[in-house]
Formats: C-alpha cells, sequence, structure tokens
C-alpha cells in the first residue's frame, strides 16, 4: 500500500523554493509547497482543482 504521494513540480517553477508541488490520486488532488512539502496539503477533487486551473487560465493577463 502507497503511503506518500508522487509529488510533481510545477512546470512554472523556477529555482528556488517558492514552488508548489501537485499529486494525483484517482479521487483526490493535493497541492504542497516545495519549501515546506511536509506542512499544510490541500486536497481537493479533480472537478474543483480542474474549475481553478480555468479559472486561473482565463483571468491570466486581466490586470
Amino acid at each position: 500500500m502507497k503511503t506518500s504521494p508522487d509529488w510533481q513540480k510545477s512546470s512554472y517553477c523556477a529555482q528556488g523554493e517558492a514552488c508548489v508541488h501537485v499529486a494525483s490520486d484517482h479521487d483526490a488532488i493535493a497541492l504542497t509547497e516545495s519549501g515546506d512539502p511536509g506542512g499544510a496539503m490541500l486536497r481537493t477533487s479533480p472537478a474543483a482543482f480542474a474549475a481553478l486551473i480555468r479559472t486561473v487560465k482565463e483571468s491570466h493577463g486581466r490586470g
């Protein structure tokens, strides 16, 4: 049984510790920050995460 997620670093992460890490399984998406990967973790549904990403992409460049 797998106990820890397979984290993927954001492709928009530059060098340093200000990155978002994402992991998924079949029923949840988890996000954490690279500066404290053992700290706070946000878990959400795939549908809610997709809505967040869609909203961020749509609002990018609006100011």
